[in-house]
């Protein structure tokens, strides 16, 4: 898993967990990430769903993926996977 080049900027990367196969080479990937509350000051854990495009059509449900910032590949996806972290 290597970064983009410095002249194309630094691309986002992300580790999560397949939940579901939206149809041909597309997944939807949920990120888990701890936060502290605002006000009350509780650590949180929010999770954000991203659709990701697979190219080669591998991943299952439950499988955890790296996933990198891309262009756009449709209306919603702008993520693809770059690795399986097994």
């Amino acid at each position: 898993m290597s970064t983009e080049s410095s002249s194309r900027g630094a691309r986002k990367v992300r580790k999560g967990v397949v939940v579901s196969r939206m149809g041909a080479k597309s997944v939807k990937v949920a990120v888990s990430y701890r936060e502290r509350h605002p006000m009350y000051g509780k650590v949180v854990t929010r999770t954000k769903n991203y659709h990701v495009h697979d190219e080669a059509d591998t991943a299952k449900v439950g499988d955890t993926v790296t996933i990198m910032e891309t262009r756009p590949m449709s209306a919603t996806k702008r993520w693809r996977i770059v690795a399986d972290a097994k």
